[in-house]
């Protein structure tokens, strides 16, 4: 059971539960305008933060997403299978992805003296809930224990009473149906294989249109087109694999073709060596014109210029210097010309050597062209692999072609094994449908006398397993509202007496919208007498003139309206102001 819903901002209006019936009120007070509405008191938002910190993750658009509750922190405290002592369950609005409790019910490390809380991931908590409120025996079991507390806790936001079997308008109904069975103690992995063989139906389908479409159809294809197209692969294979066991090698092709190769490398070899040398032939030849004796002729002419005769010792010096360089020029000279004649030559006998390899090597061009055996093989072998390759993958299309043609009356074979199957089950597990069935029944007389018949239909068909619940009806909203009502009490007592549920059930206000005041005055006296009488817990919220409406035909609320009362004031909310 819940006990309470906190918050760590003073202007939050604590929600403190008792065991049985409880009735939430929102009240319009006295100094109300006509422009005040109780929509805004809070009596969605209980619903809401309830599933907040029972893990939900919401979005954008959530009510825990509102900057305004950035800061907040929520505490739920509530009674958890196999704990004496209360649960306590905490997460921040800002920090979402981790959720906070105590005790450790994670049962991950040995109790110590001093217990600490745990913090957990939304998913991590996901688990505990399906583990111990719901019974389940396995981790990444069938049930989700999201969509089995959205129908212990319907939303109207997301449209949780738009149908007895479904908690939003885009669910699927074997996520729904498979979550019931569970509830309702059905065979679960039987309603598991009709949400399989569905989505194997929704992939079928999808590759049909696929293979419809001239471009994606020709990754798959269909299985008559590609049989003959695979034939025709095969007859040219056989041909291509007779023509190379007949073809000869003859051994000297393959030695004419290394020769070619390596005199290739050579010629490459010997024309980059030329390319140096013409290089060095160059510089050597500019170096050449360049050397000439110094002349000293300009000295005598300048010293006259000064009325100065240059003595005979100067003369000689000057003999002397002048007879050595012209000895340097010459040997420099000498030097160039011997290392120019040298490159000419070493060029000439390149040129030559270039020639002879050429002649050479147009000659084993010529044999291998002219032959040209090598060339064939290696074109047939090229060929071969490649058709081999496109076989291999015609082969894999014909397969999958053959597997999706395949597939629907696999598929109808299976739903047809499968709903014998389940009319089997139901059959063992009449005991489970005769309580269900009787308890509704019950419930459903109790809100509307003897003069209608209402019963729980249980009907395992090809496509899925049905469970839904009548009631003779006009049409109207009220009655649709209360067999969503007398179904989910239903539900809730079965998986409660059977460990597979909590001991609690939730319903919004708007569950009692268009009611007669007669139905609701029943439905919670209904809820009053069943929860106390199987030791559960109803929370309901309500507008205070529903509820007066219900009182007016002989329901007592007094004993059953809990703290805090809301209002349409601005500070009289569940948060204490407007945002």
């Amino acid at each position: 059971m819940l006990h309470s819903l906190t918050s760590n901002d003073e202007r939050f209006q604590s929600v403190h539960f008792g065991p049985g019936l409880n009735i939430l009120v929102a009240e319009r007070t006295d100094i109300s305008t006509d422009t005040d509405s109780r929509n805004g008191s809070g009596k969605s938002s209980v619903i809401e933060l309830i599933h907040f910190l029972f893990g939900a993750q919401g979005g954008n658009k959530s009510l825990w997403a509102n900057e305004s509750l950035g800061r907040h922190v929520f505490t739920l405290e509530l009674d958890w299978p196999g704990l004496r002592e209360v649960l306590t369950v905490t997460r921040a609005a800002g920090r979402p992805n981790r959720i906070s409790v105590y005790p450790d019910v994670t049962r991950r490390a040995p109790q110590s003296l001093f217990e600490q809380a745990a913090e957990i991931s939304p998913k991590e908590w996901q688990w505990l809930i399906e583990r111990d409120l719901y019974g389940s025996s396995a981790e990444n079991a069938e049930i989700s224990g999201r969509t089995l507390m959205s129908f212990t806790v319907r939303r109207v936001g997301s449209g949780g009473f738009l149908e007895p079997t479904r908690t939003f308008a885009q669910q699927s109904p074997h996520d729904a149906m498979v979550n019931l069975c569970h509830l309702f103690g059905l065979d679960v992995g039987l309603a598991a294989r009709y949400r399989l063989l569905s989505n194997q139906e929704s992939t079928r389908k999808k590759l049909v249109e696929a293979a419809k479409d001239p471009v994606w159809g020709k990754i798959v294809g269909r299985s008559a087109e590609l049989r003959g197209e695979i034939g025709a692969v095969e007859q040219r294979l056989t041909e291509l694999e007779r023509q190379i066991a007949d073809f000869q090698v003859v051994p000297e092709y393959e030695n004419i073709r290394r020769e070619a190769d390596r005199i290739d490398q050579q010629i490459r070899a010997l024309r980059a060596s030329e390319a140096i040398e013409r290089r060095n032939l160059q510089d050597l030849e500019r170096a050449m014109e360049d050397v000439a004796e110094p002349d000293d002729r300009y000295m005598e002419a300048a010293y006259k210029q000064l009325n100065m005769i240059l003595g005979r010792e100067v003369r000689r010096r000057f003999d002397e210097v002048r007879a050595f360089h012209q000895t340097v020029v010459r040997n420099r000279e000498k030097q160039l010309s011997e290392e120019v004649a040298r490159l000419r030559e070493l060029l000439s006998e390149r040129g030559r050597r270039r020639q002879e390899l050429g002649e050479r090597q147009a000659v084993l061009l010529r044999t291998l062209n002219s032959g040209g055996a090598l060339d064939a093989l290696t074109s047939l072998q090229f060929a071969l692999a490649r058709e081999q390759a496109h076989l291999e993958s015609l082969r894999h299309r014909f397969q999958a072609a053959q597997a999706l043609e395949a597939s629907r009356r696999d598929i109808d074979a299976q739903r047809l094994e499968l709903e014998q199957e389940m009319i089997v089950d139901l059959e063992d597990r009449d005991a489970a449908t005769r309580e269900a069935n009787a308890l509704f029944n019950r419930y459903a007389r109790r809100l509307y006398g003897d003069g209608k018949n209402p019963y729980l239909a249980f009907s395992p068909t090809k496509q899925r397993m049905r469970i839904e619940p009548k009631i003779e009806d006009d049409g109207s909203r009220g009655i649709h509202n209360m067999v969503i009502f007398c179904f989910d009490l239903t539900a809730s007592v079965i998986a409660h007496r059977s460990g597979r549920g909590p001991d609690f059930l939730i319903h919004d206000s708007h569950l009692y919208d268009g009611v007669d005041e007669r139905q609701v005055a029943r439905a919670l006296q209904l809820a009053a007498e069943v929860s106390e009488a199987e030791g559960m817990q109803y929370i309901v919220t309500m507008n205070s003139d529903d509820l007066q409406k219900a009182i007016s035909v002989g329901f007592v609320a007094d004993p059953y309206i809990i703290e805090p009362h809301l209002t349409d004031q601005p500070y009289g909310g569940l948060f204490g102001f407007r945002f």
